[in-house]
C-alpha cells in the first residue's frame, strides 16, 4: 500500500512503498486467506485511519454477484437511460 510521506517531515519519514506487516494471528489471516482463494470471494478495504503511529484498514469479505443478478441490474440501468431520453427529447421540442 501506497502511504504518501508527511509533509512536514523530515529525513525520518519512511518509505511509502515499503513493506508494512499485518497485525493479525495466525488463525484469522488463515481464515481471510480461505475465503479469498474461494472462488467469487475477494478482500475488501472498508475504512482506513491512522491512530498514533499505525496505520489501521477495516477489512471485508465481498461476495460477486450472480448472473441473474447482474441481468437484474443491466435491465435498470436501460430503463433509466431510456426514461432520461425521452425526458429530455420532450424537454427540447
Amino acid at each position: 500500500m501506497h502511504i504518501s510521506p508527511y509533509e512536514y517531515g523530515n529525513i525520518f519519514n519512511k518509505d511509502p512503498l515499503r513493506n508494512r506487516k499485518l497485525l493479525l494471528n495466525k488463525r484469522e489471516i488463515e481464515k481471510l486467506f480461505n475465503l479469498v482463494k474461494q472462488q467469487g470471494y475477494s478482500l475488501i478495504p472498508i475504512s482506513l485511519y491512522f491512530k498514533g503511529s499505525f496505520v489501521k484498514i477495516e477489512l471485508g469479505i465481498g461476495k460477486g454477484k450472480k448472473l441473474y443478478d447482474k441481468r437484474n441490474d443491466i435491465a435498470k440501468k436501460e430503463a433509466e437511460i431510456k426514461i432520461k431520453r425521452a425526458i429530455k427529447e420532450k424537454n427540447s421540442i
